[in-house]
């Protein structure tokens, strides 16, 4: 990379390191090795033109002068480029099947001969304009931009010449990412490997596995189940009990009224047409914008006039909103088939909740709940009578959740049954501070605002107490629970390094909310969504308080009166009564409850004085019906509608995302597969293993064992014939923490060794210290670090005994710890 020699332009060359040419705006020096470019005069256009001529190869790491505007990129390619034409021409076959050989690269990247001092000045000066052309980071925030944009002209029925051209960018800015590459996971993610592991430890299984399966739904065996658990035990101990909320257990199965309310039976369908013959489902909006594309792009249509494409396009743009009578009218207009080739049958409804009759007559209809947040908002007003009328307070609720996925996919990430863990925290509109937001100020997070988003598509590394101050993040509330996720997480065991909060774009957030974050986590699928922190406003108890004409409202008590502006209302009963009869009183009360604010009050007045009439509630008021005037009274206090900051948790993409995370090979050995699961959240807390099968050694392993068990430590004892290394490798899998040895020592002195399962290392201790070591240790109150600082550490032969390295160290003696390949042991420095 440091001595390189210039070739000529147009000359083809070896590529290695998945290096090729892509078209950009640039002129100059390459080199191929580092991808990285210096400025250079443009060649004459004869010179250039003489220079495509008989091409030769070139060696690897050689710079070369960039022509017509081509520079270098990485892609998944190996063969001989003609820079002149920028097209790749095949290599010799057998350098093709194969990469170059690291050595080989290396020494011609190195190759000290025709050195150019100048030249590798120029290159190094050029490293800024290459790092512009290869930034993934902006590149991905220009694909976001212009997605929003798209999605904004749509919902605003712009014109269609300027969607088609909005549309085209997007098209045009995810190809050029797309070339460039961005770094993924997964190219360094053995996912063969984990997902053989996964399956044959019985974590995870396909439902049903014998009869052939259902996708979208899984089983957990033995180990995730016991992972799943520690993980809610956790998390309820972290929010619920540190918290003080209120924990509920509502019914999986949901009335209609209510989820009609909450919007989910309109929210949630799609129009889907079927395949008679095949009998597969499609959603019919997708086909029909699919085939108006398929038909402004025929060359039969090409003389179309502008108006006329103009009328295919709105169609397009109307796809979702239409009747299903419409959906089949267009359909059957541009000509749609199925892929059997006959014409798909007449739309109809499907929702991505799953519907049921309630009792045997099937007159009351219910479905599996899509989220758990409705129970505890239809449950609002019984909970604030419990917390004595106190806010603000916070509900949660671990349970399961049900989705009727279309395309189930990407293993644990899409299923069509999850659980859940959500948290509705009621506090005052006007006041959204936390008591507790001291405590995690100086937290740092790592943010992805809509700014950088939009923008230069790097993140951002902020504290909370920064965050809310400059409004980065809407308040403290919001602030303090992200904080507290993230606390949450590293507990748990995830990686922070691939831990980041995205926040939810302009177009992406419903209109009632005002703040949306996302905890993504990045795993060999990309970044992926596992917990959301939305403040949802008012808008739910808002909903389900009018549509049961029941009270959502909480009070707030004032220490000293204060003085309040509303409004006065004198009713003309007369009138009210001739135009809402029975509903007068509706109509009244939504009137005075708006009169004790005149802030509230003040919108609606306007409006009657500017144009005689005015809605309220649905209903069309008159001028003539009532009078007011502007007051102020001593106000003792509040009633005000609770906003609501929501935490809700996938707990499946967490665990999917945790056994990833804790996924690693020894570096000694590939093939020896460890699950690096925290100890808090572990499975199974320790191994226990007899160094012999004797009778005498084995009733030591069973006493240990239920001293154990009788401390709710979970223990597996391993009794099997296999070597004690296989044993040990077995309990790594499944990421058993601490293993505990019985050997003949301890039938002498009462002692057993104890390993740790990621140095391996091994140490002596007594027995009537087990309990004790191995709870603290556990749970987070004791490391490994301290038990090497208190107990000597053993030796461990190829055979898998346990030999005792000494007695303890003299204080203020110095050891190290050294592993060879007959096991690990101290010695003095």
């Amino acid at each position: 990379r440091e001595h390189s020699t210039i070739t000529m332009v147009g000359q083809p060359f070896a590529v290695s390191a998945g290096l090729s040419i892509n078209k950009t705006a640039k002129f100059g020096i390459i080199d191929i090795g580092t991808g990285k470019a210096q400025k250079e005069k443009k060649a004459p256009k004869a010179e250039l033109q003489e220079e495509r001529s008989g091409p030769k190869e070139v060696k690897t790491g050689q710079h070369f002068a960039v022509s017509a505007g081509f520079s270098i990129t990485r892609t998944a390619k190996f063969g001989i480029i003609d820079i002149g034409a920028g097209k790749s021409g095949p290599a010799k076959p057998a350098r093709k099947e194969k990469k170059t050989p690291k050595a080989e690269v290396q020494e011609t990247r190195s190759d000290p001969k025709d050195v150019n001092n100048a030249t590798n000045g120029k290159a190094e000066a050029a490293k800024k304009d290459v790092e512009e052309v290869v930034d993934t980071d902006a590149m991905a925030a220009q694909v976001t931009k212009q997605s929003a944009l798209v999605r904004t002209l749509k919902k605003s029925s712009a014109s269609a010449e300027e969607i088609a051209a909005a549309v085209t960018e997007l098209k045009s800015l995810k190809a050029a990412l797309a070339a460039v590459g961005e770094d993924n996971p997964s190219d360094s993610f053995d996912r063969r490997t984990f997902d053989e592991l996964i399956i044959r430890k019985m974590f995870v299984i396909p439902s049903f596995e014998i009869h052939g399966g259902v996708k979208g739904l899984f089983d957990l065996g033995p180990p995730a189940c016991a992972l799943k658990a520690n993980m809610i035990d956790t998390w309820r101990k972290h929010f619920v009990l540190a918290e003080k909320m209120l924990e509920m257990e509502c019914s999986c199965l949901t009335p209609e009224p209510v989820l009609k309310t909450s919007g989910h039976v309109e929210r949630f369908t799609d129009l889907m047409v079927k395949d008679a013959v095949l009998g597969e489902c499609f959603r019919a909006d997708k086909l029909l914008e699919d085939a108006i594309d398929n038909f402004l792009e025929d060359p039969v249509n090409v003389g179309l006039t502008s108006e006329e494409k103009e009328a295919h396009l709105r169609i397009q743009r109307q796809a979702d909103a239409f009747k299903p009578e419409e959906l089949d009218t267009q359909l059957q207009k541009y000509g749609v088939k199925s892929p059997s080739g006959d014409n798909f049958g007449p739309c109809f409804p499907f929702n991505l909740m799953f519907k049921t009759s309630i009792g045997p007559e099937g007159t009351s209809v219910g479905y599996l709940r899509p989220e758990t947040a409705q129970g505890l908002f239809v449950n609002f007003r019984r909970l604030l009578e419990y917390n004595a009328q106190k806010m603000p307070f916070a509900a949660a609720q671990i349970g399961l959740g049900f989705r009727n996925e279309i395309a189930p996919r990407s293993g644990l990430l899409r299923v069509r049954e999850f659980c859940m863990g959500e948290i509705e925290h009621f506090v005052n509109p006007k006041d959204k501070k936390h008591p507790n937001f001291p405590s995690v100020a100086g937290k740092e997070l790592v943010l992805f605002g809509r700014d950088e988003q939009l923008g230069s598509g790097k993140t951002k590394k902020m504290s909370m107490g920064v965050a809310v101050s400059t409004g980065y993040i809407d308040n403290e509330t919001l602030a303090y629970f992200m904080a507290r996720t993230q606390l949450f997480m590293e507990k748990i065991g995830m990686d922070p390094d691939r831990l980041r909060f995205r926040q939810h774009l302009a177009t992406e957030m419903a209109h009632y909310a005002c703040d949306c974050w996302d905890l993504e986590i990045q795993s060999s699928y990309g970044w992926v969504e596992c917990v959301g922190h939305a403040d949802r406003a008012c808008y739910d108890l808002e909903v389900h308080g009018k549509d049961t004409n029941t009270s959502m409202l909480a009070t707030l008590k004032y220490d000293t009166p204060v003085d309040s502006e509303i409004a006065t209302i004198k009713f003309n009963r007369k009138l009210l009564g001739m135009a809402f009869k029975k509903e007068q009183r509706v109509v009244s009360a939504a009137m005075e409850q708006l009169a004790e604010n005149w802030d509230d009050f003040e919108k609606v007045a306007k409006e009657l004085e500017t144009n005689g009439t005015a809605v309220v509630d649905g209903f069309n008021i008159t001028k003539d019906m009532l009078t007011w005037k502007k007051t102020s009274k001593k106000v003792h206090e509040v009633k005000f509608t609770p906003s609501v900051i929501e935490p809700s948790f996938g707990m499946g993409r967490i665990l999917y995302s945790l056994l990833e995370h804790s996924f690693s090979k020894r570096e000694s050995d590939e093939k020896r597969i460890v699950m690096k699961f925290n100890p808090l959240v572990a499975p199974t807390k320790v191994a226990i293993l007899p160094i012999s099968s004797r009778d005498d050694v084995n009733a030591v392993v069973d006493k240990i064992s239920a001293v154990l068990m009788e401390s709710d430590i979970s223990t597996r004892v391993d009794k099997a014939t296999a070597t004690l290394g296989k044993r040990y490798a077995r309990a790594d899998e499944v990421g058993v923490p601490l293993a505990v040895t019985v050997d003949f020592q301890t039938l002498v002195d009462d002692t057993v060794t104890l390993r740790e399962r990621d140095s391996t290392v091994q140490v002596r201790l007594g027995m009537n210290k087990l309990t004790d070591l191995i709870g603290a240790c556990v749970t987070g109150k004791l490391s490994w670090k301290d038990i090497l600082n208190s107990y000597p550490v053993v030796q461990v032969s190829e055979d898998g005994e346990a030999e005792d390295s000494g007695s303890k160290p003299p204080a203020g003696a110095k050891t190290v710890v050294e592993v060879t390949s007959r096991g690990t042991f101290s010695r003095p420095v």
